[in-house]
């Protein structure tokens, strides 16, 4: 449940969610995923104008195939900003993300906190 809600939330369909889950075994229909996600309740909200964004990347392996999972987080709040799950690793998919959360929120003056990732 928690996996699907994650892929979900971040911009996988509900039809890949449940291909995602069928590699292990899990069979569940678009609406239970669907009806999982609106019970949570944890799409992250718009309109926030933090002091501080922590963000970070992380790679997610599902049998051969390999996914990036990017996470901006209000580290005062511990709130996600903003969340989007990419195949692949690049400046621009990057770019996309950071334009995206730009576009949900007022980051302009706020501090970044990033690891030391390229």
């Amino acid at each position: 449940m928690r996996l699907s809600i994650q892929l979900h939330l971040a911009v996988l369909s509900l039809s890949d969610t449940v291909s995602v889950l069928e590699r292990f075994g899990v069979e569940r229909a678009r609406s239970t995923i669907h009806n999982w996600v609106q019970k949570a309740d944890l799409q992250p909200a718009t309109g926030s104008q933090p002091d501080h964004v922590a963000l970070d990347e992380t790679v997610i392996q599902l049998d051969d195939q390999r996914y990036w999972l990017y996470a901006a987080v209000n580290p005062e709040t511990n709130k996600f900003l903003h969340v989007n799950l990419y195949p692949a690793r690049t400046t621009a998919l990057t770019e996309m993300f950071l334009r995206e959360l730009k576009e949900k929120h007022t980051v302009e003056d706020a501090v970044f906190l990033v690891d030391s990732a390229p």
